[in-house]
């Protein structure tokens, strides 16, 4: 039994899908950012980084998203989450989801998380007025270069589906219009009608 440690609306919505869809074993908590619960002591000795997602395994406590999913696909071969037998495909794979980790999550995030750059309140609010430029770029790539078919791999669903899905979710809150990209908007549809997606959804509320 796994324990996935989410907060509603931030990126473990991608690993609370891949859980989901496998019929992975586990149980899902809920870390209340509005008191600040991922700074608790209790909390930071599961995740010393204070933020989520955490996925307690029989093994240890793994973090960051991409190693979220790329461990839900190894542990559950069955559902073919990813192409576990072609190392390159593989690899892309990774590729996109550390891209949607390491540049979209971060422009996104400079939004609300200014802080963690400066502290000077102008920089703050320089670095807000510029997420809707990012992020928009960031979906102009997505849409020209990421969405290989009807999935983002292409006709087999994948790990990158639910983490493509999460991020997508942000833009119409970072002034982003989605209307100007009809993949992302064909691809946001089909997830919200997959049965793992509405699972995880409405556990999260």
């Amino acid at each position: 039994m796994y324990t996935l440690y989410y907060a509603p609306g931030t990126c473990a919505l991608a690993t609370h899908i891949a859980l989901e869809e496998p019929g992975a074993p586990y149980k899902a908590e809920r870390v209340d950012f509005s008191t600040g619960q991922q700074r608790s002591t209790d909390y930071l000795r599961i995740n010393p980084k204070g933020r989520v997602p955490a996925l307690v395994t029989d093994k240890g406590v793994l973090t960051e998203t991409p190693a979220l999913l790329a461990f839900v696909a190894q542990a559950f071969p069955a559902a073919k989450l990813a192409p576990l037998a072609d190392p390159f495909a593989f690899a892309r794979v990774q590729e996109i989801n550390s891209y949607l980790c390491s540049t979209v999550h971060v422009a996104h995030a400079h939004k609300t998380r200014g802080a963690r750059w400066t502290d000077d309140a102008a920089a703050i609010e320089t670095m807000k007025r510029k997420v809707p430029e990012t992020m928009g770029a960031c979906a102009e790539l997505i849409e020209a270069e990421l969405i290989r078919g009807p999935w983002v791999m292409g006709d087999q669903y994948t790990i990158c589906d639910p983490y493509l899905h999460t991020i997508c979710r942000w833009l119409e809150g970072d002034s982003v219009d989605v209307a100007r990209f009809p993949k992302i908007q064909a691809h946001m549809a089909r997830m919200t009608e997959r049965p793992a997606v509405q699972r995880a959804l409405q556990m999260q509320g």
